[in-house]
């Protein structure tokens, strides 16, 4: 008789405890993808933002925010990353993940970035701004320029 009380009282929570499970990994689904969404470069490919301790942590003590811009192949770009508050370093990475050029400092002497690059493949890139080191963050200007051949 017990077992047969046990049986339908864990079929009874069998039930609900799925439920549970289902809805905890839809939440869980959804937080996931509000994490870690990429900015569109805008069409005028200029930007200006600012880095904080809300954006993804590099591991290294300061942060990174994420750009995403399509690129096509045979362009070759000029990214220029200015702040006056942190020490910049910019990366291009490809759709994989792999890292296509970076820069930390640029040829003025500045702690800015320039990172000049030719595309070899069609597609979507991301343009990674982080702050070097511990650094922190604050205002930044971003701009992205398809050079031209003369």
């Amino acid at each position: 008789m017990t077992k047969a009380i046990a049986a339908r009282f864990s079929l009874a929570l069998l039930v609900p405890v799925t439920f549970l499970a289902v809805s905890l990994t839809a939440v869980a689904a959804r937080a996931q993808d509000r994490l870690y969404n990429p900015i569109t470069i805008p069409p005028s490919n200029e930007l200006s933002d600012t880095l904080t301790e809300n954006d993804i942590p590099t591991g290294e003590g300061g942060f990174a925010r994420d750009y995403t811009i399509n690129l096509d192949g045979g362009d070759q770009v000029a990214i220029d990353l200015i702040s006056e508050n942190f020490d910049t370093i910019v990366t291009l990475m490809a759709s994989d993940g792999s890292t296509v050029a970076e820069n930390d400092d640029g040829p003025d002497g500045s702690t800015n970035s320039l990172l000049f690059a030719r595309i070899t493949e069609t597609g979507k890139y991301l343009i990674r701004v982080r702050a070097f080191g511990e650094t922190g963050g604050g205002a930044f200007q971003l701009k992205v320029t398809r050079l031209r051949p003369i």
